[in-house]
């Protein structure tokens, strides 16, 4: 039985007993995941998404400071 990313997420959540994200949040971790994947090897993605989450700080300021890393990285400004 196939199921869908979001009943995935949910079920994952209410079995960790932890809130479900929005689809805002899920969005915001998809493109953080990006950032890092791009920037790295793609295994990065998974572990960028645990440290954001232990960060004390809101997933869309997380995805700044990701992008202004992966620029630094390709030689980009800050």
């Amino acid at each position: 039985m196939e199921i869908t990313t979001r009943q995935w997420i949910d079920k994952i959540a209410l079995a960790l007993n932890v809130a479900s994200p929005s689809d805002d949040e899920v969005d915001q971790l998809l493109s953080l995941a990006a950032v890092a994947a791009h920037a790295s090897d793609r295994t990065a993605a998974p572990v960028t998404c645990w440290i954001a989450a232990h960060a004390d700080m809101d997933l869309s300021e997380v995805l700044v400071v990701a992008q202004r890393q992966a620029r630094e990285l390709e030689g980009g400004t800050s």
